[in-house]
């Protein structure tokens, strides 16, 4: 099996299960959409966790909102997600420079830490999946810090969805889009939906275009948001789990969308360069995807979800 035990036996996890092989089963049964049993431990640890959270807001929301009475671009948002993502157990690394404004971040997608670690470390907007809006807190964080929530099923709403982007970045704000058209496992890497790009046609004038790899090791096997699982179920794993887990943010070389043409080759571009910074932080061959992903035409080829079973 390639998933690792290793990484945090069954009392780590906060999943209710005797042994880690069962608490695997039980991680494999929640990409079914099957509700996960939580240890008690595992329920102390997300008490505690969403308790934290809370103060958190307390303190942050109301400053957030004074600064905005005087003065525009508040810093607050950036940091309470930052202190988020660190309450959940995500210990961020960034890796590279990023830049601060006039840029367009393609990044690979995981989970929903991705938007409280990666905002917390750049100050950026997302465009996000509109499943994301109705995740209790984290939906609420998403929009405080200027989302775009994306209806993919809806094309009529496409042309709206641009327009917000174009706003965006016309007020210097920095804009992540995630191509893949959902969450993966991050041993994978989707097929990119370029639609999101079509504001990059043509490029606005001094706009760059910088990939991201979010990556989490091993324990994005554990982590991942993937297949039938619902945010509830999903946070819920994630906030019962002991301790900490490291995540790592690589800014990649950013390139300039005007020599592209087009958002198919943009797309094409960034991901090229994600999957070579994955492919050499994980050390071995991406895998298959094993799950299938509507918005984006995708079909999990049978073996690999044959194979899901059994590995991570």
């Amino acid at each position: 099996m390639s998933h690792d035990l290793a990484s945090g036996p069954a009392a780590d996890t906060g999943i209710q299960a005797r042994n880690d092989e069962k608490a695997w089963q039980l991680r494999v049964a929640a990409a079914r959409g099957e509700k996960t049993p939580i240890s008690l431990l595992g329920w102390l640890r997300i008490i505690t966790r969403a308790s934290l959270l809370a103060v958190l807001i307390t303190v942050m929301v109301p400053m957030h909102y004074l600064f905005r009475i005087f003065a525009y671009g508040s810093p607050f948002p950036m940091w309470f997600l930052r202190f988020a993502a660190r309450i959940s157990g995500a210990r961020v690394k960034v890796h590279g420079t990023h830049l601060k404004r006039d840029v367009f971040y393609i990044a690979n997608h995981v989970s929903w830490l991705d938007i409280l670690s990666l905002a917390g470390a750049c100050g950026t907007a997302f465009v996000a999946k509109a499943e994301l809006a109705r995740a209790p807190l984290v939906g609420w964080l998403a929009k405080m810090n200027r989302t775009v929530f994306v209806k993919r099923e809806e094309r009529m709403s496409v042309a709206n969805q641009i327009n917000s982007l174009k706003e965006a970045l016309a007020d210097n704000w920095s804009v992540t889009v995630f191509p893949e058209g959902t969450t993966t496992d991050g041993q994978s890497l989707l097929p990119f939906k370029t639609s999101m790009l079509s504001v990059l046609e043509p490029p606005p004038p001094g706009v760059m275009v910088q990939p991201v790899l979010i990556d989490y090791g091993p324990m994005a096997e554990w982590i991942g948001w993937i297949g039938e699982e619902g945010g509830l179920n999903n946070a819920k794993r994630v906030l019962a789990r002991k301790g900490t887990f490291p995540l790592h943010i690589h800014f990649l070389e950013p390139f300039s969308p005007v020599d592209f043409r087009g958002r198919k080759a943009i797309g094409n571009e960034g991901r090229k360069r994600i999957e070579e910074a994955l492919l050499d932080a994980l050390g071995k061959p991406l895998r298959d995807f094993a799950h299938d992903v509507p918005p984006i035409r995708y079909e999990a080829d049978e073996k690999a979800k044959e194979h899901s079973i059994t590995r991570g």
